[in-house]
């Protein structure tokens, strides 16, 4: 390790960090605002415009694997100026796009940079902070790899509606240039190892396993396992990773050292970090689901309504860390998981009456859970990891994340779907003429609508498709409150476990993987 780097050494890689992965954060959601203008510019079907979104989700579950054993062979600096590089000429290349194919091949580009940034920056943080200050460190970069897709929208929505579509990406243009410059004159060079013999094996199985596995749950509302490649595509996963774990362990220069996952600590981590995921998607992925097809938003109002909740969080983050620089993890995640929990459980009851401010007020409450709790398990476990190992816990750490992720929105929407469809069902059996309520309140619509000049058919049309119209609301609202109060369970779930985490006396202790 670098132990005679300077203070302000320290800290200028520490910005040049930030300005990276806020950069790569930020895409993984201000993009998605654009989905509805893009189809429209390039007259492209939904079907085909997903490809926008899928095929940037797929490169970065194909290259991060691969980060770790890159960062070693070629150095973190020269990596991470080429990922800076490559993802701002690839959001350049996507701002003068001309067709879909072309813009999804230039998001697999953007997608090949932006999946490097964010584990080179964890493995520079790893290696060149000590451990006495990388909470603190963590809890600032935090800043940028958690808040930056809570303001995605609200910014999206604003370039979407005031401005060109296109600076979406152009935005990442000037920054990227700057992020590059910087790099290549504050970031330190590294030591770097002689290039052993790559696995192939390693690449080739872990690509197709993560891409098969990311595909499939990236169908969401569409994943259909009557549509025979989705079983094909699973199994073929599976298949993948099993070859993966047994060529990892058997060969002296794998891809990935699964054998860090030996560490409690770390393993205990990474658990907890991907039950974090899921509730995290609770605010990232429902709530905008309600504010926007049940209280009517629109995509800007939504993110306005969620900005300040964005900014709560990134403003506890550098706290949590300071905290765990100072007394572990433990108490600032327990303090932050129960408020996860309170917010969580507060939210599962929200309806179509429910005030804005009391939306935001718990929703504030929650970012501030998720701020507490969320950078000091992540660096609880990888400050376990030794100096020598800290590319590949970063790579496993990143791994994990996408695929919790992205099975953490999968999950969301099936229980969403489900509990609507089951209350759908529920509730139109009663909409019978033997129900006395229900035939009073048919009878009462008819008889408005027909006062308003309605014939009698198309009053009873009416009145079918409003009550539909309100059964399907209800369902809906009965399912996101369902989503959300399964966040609250993964909360309880990850609040047992933290208790298993190492205390910090007893962590410094902990003998480090061996070397």
């Amino acid at each position: 390790m670098k132990k005679n780097m300077s203070t302000s050494s320290k800290w200028s890689m520490l910005f040049v960090l930030v300005i990276g992965s806020f950069m790569s954060a930020l895409d993984s959601s201000i993009v998605n605002i654009a989905i509805p203008k893009i189809m429209s510019v390039f007259g492209a079907s939904l079907d085909d415009v997903k490809w926008v979104l899928t095929a940037y989700t797929l490169t970065l579950g194909a290259i991060v694997p691969v980060t770790g054993y890159l960062s070693d062979v070629a150095g973190t600096k020269k990596m991470f100026i080429f990922a800076i590089a490559t993802f701002t000429i690839g959001s350049f290349l996507c701002g003068i796009s001309w067709s879909n194919g072309t813009m999804i091949f230039f998001r697999i580009i953007q997608a090949i940079g932006g999946g490097m940034i964010m584990p080179i920056s964890m493995t520079m943080m790893m290696q060149r902070i000590p451990k006495n200050e990388r909470g603190t460190a963590i809890g600032i970069w935090g800043i940028a790899a958690l808040s930056a897709p809570a303001i995605g929208p609200t910014l999206g929505g604003y370039i979407i509606e005031k401005l060109d579509w296109r600076i979406i990406f152009y935005i990442n243009v000037p920054i990227g240039i700057l992020g590059t410059l910087l790099a290549i004159i504050l970031l330190e060079n590294d030591e770097t190892n002689v290039a052993s013999k790559f696995d192939y094996i390693g690449l080739i199985t872990s690509t197709l396993a993560i891409v098969s596995l990311l595909y499939v749950l990236g169908e969401g509302t569409n994943l259909n396992f009557e549509d025979i490649k989705n079983p094909i595509l699973i199994i073929l996963s599976l298949f993948c990773f099993i070859l993966f774990i047994i060529n990892e362990l058997s060969i002296e220069n794998p891809l990935m050292e699964l054998r860090v996952l030996n560490n409690f600590t770390f393993t205990i981590s990474q658990i907890i970090q991907s039950i974090l995921m899921f509730a995290f998607m609770g605010g990232m992925y429902v709530m905008p689901l309600f504010l926007e097809n049940i209280r009517g938003y629109s995509a800007m109002e939504t993110g306005e309504i969620l900005f300040i909740p964005a900014i709560a969080q990134a403003f506890v983050m550098p706290i949590s860390g300071k905290l765990f620089d100072k007394i572990g993890a433990k108490i600032p995640c327990v303090i932050g998981l129960c408020l996860l929990i309170l917010s969580s459980y507060k939210l599962a009851f929200i309806n179509i009456d429910t005030s804005k401010f009391y939306i935001q007020l718990v929703m504030i409450i929650r970012g501030i859970g998720l701020g507490l709790s969320f950078m000091p398990i992540t660096t609880a476990g990888l400050n376990a990891v030794s100096y020598k190992l800290a590319g590949q816990g970063s790579s496993i750490n990143n791994t994990i994340k996408q695929i919790a992720g992205s099975l953490g929105v999968t999950i969301m929407t099936n229980m969403i779907q489900s509990k609507c469809d089951l209350n759908y069902a529920r509730l139109s059996e009663q909409v019978t003429s033997f129900n006395t309520t229900t035939s009073s309140i048919i009878s009462q619509l008819q008889a408005l609508y027909m006062q308003n000049g309605y014939s009698q058919s198309d009053s009873n049309n009416v009145v079918t498709y409003t009550i539909t119209q309100l059964i399907y609301r209800q369902s809906y609202i009965e399912g996101i409150e369902y989503a959300l109060a399964g966040a609250a369970v993964a909360a309880v779930i990850a609040l047992i476990l933290v208790f298993l985490i190492t205390d910090k006396k007893k962590y410094k202790a902990e003998p480090a993987l061996q070397e």
